[in-house]
C-alpha cells in the first residue's frame, strides 16, 4: 500500500522541533527503492514544506526541520496572576550588614539570567556562594566544574567548595535540622540546560567552552528556555582589560543582568554593573569595590569612580597618581 500524507504528518507531529531525513522516513515505514512510495515520500515532503509543516535545509540533501506548532498566548480577556519580581537577595557587606548597594535598584524577574563574568581567581565562586547562601531557603541548585570533582568512586564535593561553605557556616545554615542539604549539588560540567531544575535558582560556575566561545549565546538561550519561573546565575571567564567575558558581545545577548569582576589594586575586587534589563534607577555602568576575607566574606563595599586627577590612567607623566596610587579608581 502506498504511503499517505496523514501517515507522514502523524510521524512528523511526534518530532516537532527536530530534524528528519527522507532516508529516515523511508526506513521508519520500511519503504524500499523501486517502490511507488519511495518517490511519494519526496513529493509529500515537498507539499508539507509549502504548507510550512517542515522546512528544508536548502541544500537539497533530504534534510528537513519539523516546524514546531505554536499556539498564540492570550494576554488579556482572561484572569491572569500579576507576578511580582523574583525575590533574590544579594550578598551583604559585613561592615554594614546591608545588601550590596545596587540591590534595591535592580529588578529580577522569573526566567531571568544573571551573568557573572570575571577574571580568573577574582571572587566569581565567592559571589556565587554568597548568592546561594543568602537565598538558601529557596533551595538553590549548584552545578559546574568549581563545585564537584571526579574521584575513584565517582563524583564528590570539591574540597575548596566544602572549605568555603564551612567558612560561611558562621552566618549561613547550609543544612536543615535533620542534616540534609538545603541546596542541591549536581556533578554537571556540561549539558547544563538538560540538567536545569525548573522554577529554582540554578547556579552554574563556570561554563567552559574551549575554542567555541561563539556558542555561549546558544548555551544561555537553552538554559533560559529550561529555567521556567526560576532564575539562572551563570559564570564565565573574562580576560583582563576587556569589557565582556568569553564570547564578547554574544555573552550578554540572553543576559538580563551582567556583573563584571576585575582587580582593584592589590587586594580588592572591582564590580561593574553591565547590562541591566530592568531597574528602578540608573545602575548600568556603576562601579563598586570591596575586600574579601577568607575568600567569601565581603567587607568595605563602596561605590567608586574613575580617578578625576589621572582620568583613570593610574599615572600622570609617567609617575604614579598621588590620588589613586595607580589604582585608576577612587571612592565616590
Amino acid at each position: 500500500m502506498e504511503i499517505t500524507t496523514p501517515e507522514i504528518k502523524d510521524f512528523l507531529f511526534q518530532r516537532q522541533g527536530l530534524e528528519v531525513t527522507l532516508a529516515g522516513i523511508r526506513k521508519e515505514f520500511n519503504i524500499l527503492p523501486g517502490t511507488q512510495s519511495f518517490d511519494t515520500v519526496r513529493n509529500i515532503m515537498f507539499q508539507l514544506a509549502e504548507q510550512k509543516v517542515v522546512s528544508p535545509s536548502g541544500k537539497k540533501d533530504g534534510i528537513y526541520k519539523v516546524i514546531r506548532k505554536v499556539t498564540p498566548i492570550q494576554v488579556f480577556g482572561i484572569e491572569r496572576e500579576d507576578r511580582p519580581p523574583f525575590e533574590l537577595i544579594f550578598p551583604r557587606d559585613f561592615d554594614t550588614m546591608m545588601e550590596m548597594a545596587f540591590a534595591n535598584d535592580i529588578v529580577v524577574r522569573e526566567g531571568d539570567i544573571i551573568l557573572i563574568a570575571g577574571m580568573s581567581n577574582y571572587f566569581k565562586t565567592g559571589l556565587c556562594l554568597n548568592l546561594c547562601g543568602e537565598n538558601i531557603d529557596k533551595h538553590p541548585v549548584l552545578m559546574g566544574n568549581e563545585f564537584s570533582i571526579i574521584t575513584e568512586t565517582g563524583f564528590d564535593v570539591s574540597p575548596r567548595l566544602h572549605n568555603r561553605m564551612r567558612a560561611m557556616s558562621e552566618w549561613i545554615e547550609w543544612a536543615d535540622g535533620d542534616g540534609r542539604d538545603k541546596f542541591e549539588l549536581l556533578p554537571v560540567w556540561d549539558d547544563y540546560a538538560e540538567n536545569i531544575k525548573k522554577d529554582r535558582i540554578n547556579i552554574i560556575d563556570w561554563i567552559n567552552l574551549p575554542g567555541e566561545y561563539y556558542m555561549i549565546s546558544s548555551v544561555m538561550e537553552n538554559i533560559k528556555k529550561a529555567i521556567g519561573r526560576g532564575i539562572g546565575i551563570l559564570v564565565i571567564q573574562k580576560n583582563e582589560g576587556v569589557t565582556h567575558g568569553i564570547g564578547g558581545g554574544r555573552s550578554v545577548e540572553f543576559a538580563d543582568l551582567e556583573i563584571r569582576l576585575d582587580n582593584f589594586g592589590k587586594d580588592d575586587i572591582l564590580l561593574t554593573i553591565g547590562k541591566v534589563k530592568e531597574s528602578k534607577a540608573p545602575v548600568t555602568g556603576k562601579t563598586y569595590a570591596f575586600h574579601v576575607v577568607r575568600g567569601v566574606k565581603i567587607i568595605n563595599f563602596r561605590e567608586v569612580k574613575k580617578c578625576p586627577q589621572c582620568h583613570g590612567q593610574g599615572y600622570i607623566k609617567g609617575q604614579e597618581c598621588d590620588d589613586c596610587f595607580g589604582n585608576k579608581w577612587v571612592d565616590k
